[in-house]
């Protein structure tokens, strides 16, 4: 991957490109291996991309703007 901002879209669209390519099994040995590690680093970047979601939205700030984890199984109001 470039240097320039890749987007998660793009990279999905990729990533999924390199798969149907490789599933065909028409590709050369070496051009086979070489979608093959473009895919992995490929499949990391959105591995990556979505666990950086997920943090961001794991994340609550309570009233004085502090992050604190959000706790989906303890209703609002209630303390613990």
């Amino acid at each position: 991957m470039a240097e320039k901002k890749q987007s998660f879209a793009k990279s999905i669209e990729e990533l999924e490109e390199i798969v149907h390519q490789l599933e065909q099994g028409e590709v050369p040995l070496e051009d086979a291996i070489d979608l093959y590690k473009k895919g992995m680093k490929l499949s990391q970047f959105c591995h990556d991309q979505l666990q950086n979601a997920e943090q961001q939205l794991i994340s609550i700030m309570d009233d004085n703007g502090n992050e604190k984890p959000f706790n989906p199984t303890r209703e609002e109001g209630q303390s613990k």
